[in-house]
């Protein structure tokens, strides 16, 4: 088991675009239409298959909605802060 990040270390460690909403961490992104988005929500979902840590996904008509946590531990760890990483390293690529 992973242990809970303190308050310090994720404010240190977000991702600069995510926000912290009480145990998850959260982003939305933005798309011109909707396939765009959808393909991005398969591609955050071929990631989380890579990593075993699936987010929660909404597919919105302009955006996708991403929201992180371990459930397990009972809120934020670093493999949510990576997988957060990960996806923000393949959204610029």
């Amino acid at each position: 088991m992973a242990d809970l990040l303190s308050d310090e270390e994720i404010e240190a460690e977000l991702p600069a675009e995510w926000d912290r909403e009480d145990d998850e961490i959260v982003r939305v992104y933005e798309f011109d239409d909707y396939l765009r988005g959808v393909n991005f929500a398969q591609m955050v979902g071929e990631i989380a298959e890579a990593q075993f840590h699936h987010p929660e996904i909404v597919i919105r008509y302009s955006g996708v909605e991403i929201r992180l946590t371990s459930h397990e531990e009972g809120g934020i760890t670093e493999a949510d802060i990576e997988m957060a990483e990960l996806i923000e390293s393949e959204r610029d690529a």
